[in-house]
């Protein structure tokens, strides 16, 4: 019984990482990516400069910007810089045209220690693969419904795969290397055991936080199918009061983030929401930054503008939320230093060569039945292209996805949705080459493409802006520097995976051929 039920196991857990695989190895490898969102957005938009933190200088001088170019809004919005991005961004919607109408919001990013405007070359950055990461590029919300999927499908494997590997931890301690099926599923084992805990946390968080998505029969049924009643009553919108249509300074904001802290036993604003500004009614939310494990969701104080006197903060979160905050501040790991959030990128690319080192080894398997043929069957042919397109392709996608940021012209119409376009042109290609060139070669040619194109990186950037390594780290600014050399890194990685596998193939073709040659010397001697 045992048997049969790990039997069963085994082959769930065989089937559903095939399906899912090629879809996981993406939302795994863009998710990984998306804990580098601020530092990535910023390497691509290398305009916008690095300085010292200062937040009270720096929403000084945003009050400022706003007052001289926003004074009639009926809205000003905020964002203060931080160590990760080092943008400060106003933004204010503009008065209506007529009653009932919403003005349209304007932006700008300022310097935030010259409070001088800075015209960032556009991009989507970094928050290109937050997004895919759960959205994947699919209008809502059918994206978001095949990642959760995906993501049920992955906690399915993860539990299977425990139940059917009965010696994990044991194996965990062993490698074999050079042995071929052997070696991949040593490599498979141990990644899934090391990790194991950030595996599940991170798998089962991302159900929880589309949880009202999945499972809305309990919201449904308790608010009469009135889904916007409960969000509404869960996250309540604060009401800005009404004009009083009677001029009124704005008080300095500047002091406001000592008295916010205040109530947050030391917590910092991450936005300012300015209602009203210039008029008697004016109001000033500050909402708090990611900084804590529970995210606190809509956790703001609220003061008057004109005076400064606080008007009300929002109330600790229920037991419930704040379950369900624990788990979105750990799937999304904004509360996470330097060396955490490396941490967390390490386990997010051991769970992708988890995922990437199961699909290997599902058709290594099977080829191998296939071998003294020498024939494929087209079933097996299409998960050998799949699996090719879908891990050295993307991964070649994104190095051209961050050469489209340097190369594409700065003035270009839509240059944001054509670095989009060429990540997925280069993706495209991928699969056509993968379809016309044999497993292995393919597997090398796309490897070291990669390669090529990650070293190219930084060689491009300093080609063609002046934030090259030498002068980033003289200026101590890690962030860019520190993803040039991730990138030197992720080539030297990728040429070192192609040499390998090219040195395997030429290792089976020997051994092939000198299979091949008695049987050639016996069948000769018989013709004589």
């Amino acid at each position: 019984m045992k048997e049969g039920f790990r039997q069963a196991m085994a082959w769930l857990h065989t089937w559903t990482g095939l399906v899912f695989g090629w879809l996981l190895f993406a939302i795994f490898l863009t998710g990984t990516l998306a804990y580098f969102n601020d530092e990535t957005s910023h390497w691509m938009q290398p305009e916008i400069p690095a300085r010292p933190i200062n937040a009270e200088a720096s929403l000084t001088l945003a009050q400022d910007y706003l007052q001289q170019h926003a004074a009639g809004a009926t809205r000003w919005l905020i964002d203060l810089p931080n160590a990760r991005d080092p943008g400060l961004t106003v933004r204010w919607q503009q008065t209506p045209a007529k009653p009932g109408e919403r003005g349209r919001f304007e932006s700008k990013t300022l310097d935030a220690q010259t409070g001088a405007q800075v015209q960032g070359r556009e991009s989507m950055g970094g928050e290109f693969f937050y997004r895919f990461h759960f959205q994947l590029q699919m209008p809502y919300p059918w994206g978001r419904w095949l990642a959760t999927i995906a993501a049920m499908v992955m906690f399915v494997a993860l539990i299977t795969g425990i139940i059917t590997h009965k010696k994990i931890f044991k194996d965990f301690f062993t490698f074999r290397p050079r042995k071929g099926q052997r070696s991949w599923l040593d490599g498979h084992n141990a990644v899934g055991v090391l990790v194991l805990p950030f595996h599940l946390m991170i798998t089962y968080s991302s159900l929880v936080i589309f949880m009202s998505m999945v499972m809305p029969a309990s919201i449904l049924a308790s608010y009469g199918g009135d889904a916007r009643k409960f969000y509404d009553e869960v996250f309540p919108a604060s009401k800005a009061p009404e004009r009083a249509n009677i001029p009124a300074a704005l008080a300095p904001m500047a002091p406001l983030l000592a008295k916010a802290g205040e109530q947050w036993s030391g917590g910092t604003t991450a936005r300012l929401s300015v209602s009203n500004p210039g008029d008697a009614n004016a109001t000033v939310v500050l909402s708090r930054a990611g900084d804590r494990v529970v995210h606190d969701f809509g956790r703001a104080v609220t003061f008057n503008g004109v005076t400064g006197q606080m008007l009300g903060s929002s109330p600790e979160q229920p037991v419930a939320m704040a379950v369900s905050g624990a788990f979105y501040g750990l799937h999304m790991g904004h509360f996470a230093g330097p060396v955490l959030r490396w941490l967390y990128f390490i386990c997010g690319l051991a769970g992708t060569a988890m995922i990437g080192t199961g699909l290997v080894i599902w058709l290594g398997k099977r080829q191998l039945k296939h071998a003294k043929s020498g024939v494929m069957p087209f079933e097996l042919r299409l998960v050998e292209v799949l699996n090719i397109a879908s891990m050295a392709g993307l991964v070649t996608a994104v190095a051209v996805f961050f050469l489209a940021n340097r190369l594409l012209p700065v003035s270009l119409s839509g240059r944001a949705d054509w670095e989009v376009n060429a990540f997925f042109i280069a993706w495209g290609l991928s699969v056509v080459h993968a379809l016309l060139r044999p497993g292995r070669k393919a597997w090398v040619e796309q490897l070291g493409l990669g390669a090529l194109l990650f070293i190219a990186v930084p060689l491009i950037n300093a080609l063609t802006t002046p934030w090259n390594l030498r002068v980033t780290l003289a200026q101590g600014d890690w962030v860019l520097a520190g993803f040039d050399l991730t990138c030197l890194g992720a080539g030297v990685f990728l040429a070192w995976a192609a040499w390998k596998m090219q040195r395997v193939g030429n290792t089976v073709s020997v051994k092939k051929t000198r299979r091949e040659m008695p049987r050639a010397v016996t069948l000769e001697q018989g013709t004589n």
